[in-house]
């Protein structure tokens, strides 16, 4: 791990019980955390001091089971005992697992990370334990605990664990839009370097305030909402991520009634806001305080960003608090952001341009990208070449590498993926590097990621991103939900063919005009890409396949569809048997 340099005036703690345990001495009255019930009504409040409290006990009580330099599944619905548990694990100098927490989520994910963390013991609330044990049906030995007692009990003469910065403090399963969810190991080192970057890139200061109705067992959620405002010292206010998708103005009237000057989400929720919360139910928001609105997670478009001011000016929300930014979990959590207050920068780029492509051939489009900010001073951030691993010229596309203090230790379990991803080095023999797998360009210094690598499609030698056809399909028919679709390729005859699935608006209902729709399609997708859409297929609402996230999962819909699994209720192809003679299709390298 590179060494961790600190700006003056910074707290050195080794890890994030040095963190809480200050908290709880010199800010103990403080109120940490706040979690609103169905995004509105407060349902509980924890100061520093108490949340301090309640790590000890439930650090003491992991002791005593035997957890200390295990790792330990968490599941918990959104609220306040998850982060608790989270803490008390750090205390019982434990590796934290958060697991996805929806009861209605297939039990293969949560097994899987049990089986691929070696997990020691599973905690979940009190009322949960008998649910989460029939989840785990597959671990029937696997001993699963409440904490709700262990908040209530003396903290049993707890003493800090003997852990540094170099020691795990979780294992973040990624969301596996691109493959098999895999378990990073991020240390205490890395999480305290990555909350002092973006302490200093959104200029957060003890009068900040949050906001946040991310999952709290992902990345964002939790290093970018929790971890932050406990680092710096400031509130913050929780709901869970069904409260804003059930009515996503409680989010902005959270960041209303509590003055909160920075939250965030990925792209869909500010389009999602514009969409779902009309002019009349925009009467009393008052955005004014917000600062920071970070976009992340996702593609970033500008049409976005654009239909939010547009709707949310009246109510005090202004373009420069659009903060878009770039991060994944093998590097903690954020990777490159711009200034506070500095509009969103948009450039136009090459449609989709290959490795070391200065410009746009004859005949290819361009499109508009929104620049993620430039990285930290003690980070590098380089454009590589995957191929000939060499470092591009700026202008150029190529593989996004990063080496600093907090990319990640590896993957869990996985030797050779790590050396893989986490120990890349270039043609000079420079390194190791973290090869991100996003595919980006530099401009001016400034990082617009333009895709995945493993989800550029290859059609008559041309590179093709999936994103941009997606949008592409989506705007050309009002039936075709926002970000509901999916663009993969097809393999049969000795060649290559493009299908679009899509869920459709809801008034659609069970019949939707499919053929009107598949030639709408065509002609956009056509005009703009110089792409025939070979199949398309409508599904209802929520049937693209997704991560924990909200990621597309494109690979997994093309495996359902091949699979006859996809729930379609409308397909049209052109030119092909009623029959698909398909298989599936390599994987790019």
């Amino acid at each position: 791990m590179s060494a961790l340099r600190l700006p003056p005036g910074e707290p050195k703690w080794e890890t994030l019980v040095d963190v809480l345990e200050h908290r709880g001495r010199c800010q103990a009255d403080d109120t940490a955390f706040t979690f609103l019930e169905n995004g509105n009504a407060e349902a509980a409040r924890v100061t520093f001091g108490e949340l301090a409290g309640r790590a000890r006990r439930v650090g003491a009580e992991l002791r005593r089971r035997g957890a200390a330099g295990e790792r330990v599944l968490l599941v918990y619905p959104s609220g306040l005992d998850f982060i608790a548990a989270f803490f008390g694990c750090l205390y019982a100098g434990a590796t934290a697992v958060p697991g996805p927490a929806g009861m209605s989520r297939s039990r293969s994910r949560l097994e899987a990370i049990v089986q691929d963390a070696g997990a020691a013991l599973v905690l979940t609330t009190r009322a949960l334990v008998n649910t989460v044990r029939r989840r785990l049906e597959a671990a029937p030995a696997l001993p699963v605990v409440g904490t709700d007692d262990a908040l209530c009990g003396p903290d049993g003469g707890w003493t800090p664990p003997r852990i540094d910065g170099g020691s795990l403090a979780l294992l973040q399963y990624t969301s596996g839009s691109t493959g098999v969810a895999k378990g990073v190991m991020v240390t205490h080192g890395n999480i305290l370097h990555n909350q002092v970057l973006i302490k200093e890139r959104f200029e957060h200061t003890p009068r900040s305030v949050m906001v946040s109705w991310l999952p709290m067992f992902h990345d964002m959620g939790l290093i970018g909402m929790i971890l932050q405002p406990m680092y710096v010292g400031f509130p913050c206010v929780l709901m869970s991520p069904e409260s804003f998708l059930q009515e996503p103005r409680r989010w902005l009237s959270a960041v209303t009634r509590y003055r909160g000057t920075t939250s965030g989400a990925p792209n869909f929720a500010y389009d999602t806001c514009v969409d779902r919360i009309p002019a009349a139910e925009r009467a009393g928001l008052d955005l004014s305080s917000w600062r920071v609105a970070y976009n992340g997670s996702e593609p970033i478009r500008p049409s976005t960003l654009e239909r939010f001011v547009e709707a949310f000016a009246p109510c005090g929300f202004r373009r420069e608090t659009f903060y878009p930014c770039y991060g994944l979990a093998e590097a903690t959590l954020l990777v490159t952001g711009g200034r506070p207050c500095d509009p969103p920068v948009v450039r136009t780029v090459p449609e989709a341009s290959a490795p070391e492509r200065a410009g746009p051939p004859a005949g290819e489009g361009t499109r508009a990208l929104v620049g993620c900010g430039t990285s930290g001073a003690d980070q590098e951030l380089l454009i590589v070449d995957p191929a000939s691993r060499r470092v591009v010229a700026e202008g150029r596309v190529g593989e996004v590498w990063l080496a600093g203090p907090s990319v990640a230790r590896g993957y869990w379990q996985r030797a050779e993926e790590t050396q893989d991803t986490f120990g890349a080095r270039l043609s000079t023999g420079g390194g190791p590097f973290l090869r991100t797998g996003d595919l980006g360009v530099l401009l001016g210094g400034e990082l617009f990621v333009t895709g995945r690598i493993k989800e550029v499609m290859i059609v008559r030698g041309r590179n093709h991103y999936p994103q941009d056809i997606e949008r592409t399909a989506e705007e050309s028919h009002p039936a075709l939900r926002p970000h509901g679709g999916a663009a993969f390729l097809l393999e049969g005859g000795g060649r290559e063919r493009l299908a679009v699935a899509h869920e459709v608006q809801r008034p659609y209902g069970e019949d939707p005009p499919t053929r009107e729709i598949a030639r709408r399609v065509r002609e956009a997708v056509s005009r703009d890409h110089g792409l025939q859409v070979a199949v398309l297929v409508l599904l209802k609402a929520g049937g693209i396949p997704r991560t924990s996230s909200g990621k597309i999962q494109r690979r997994l819909c093309q495996a359902r569809y091949l699979g006859g699994t996809l729930g379609v209720i409308g397909e049209d192809r052109y030119g092909l048997p009623s029959v698909p003679a398909f298989s599936m299709q390599e994987e790019n390298p």
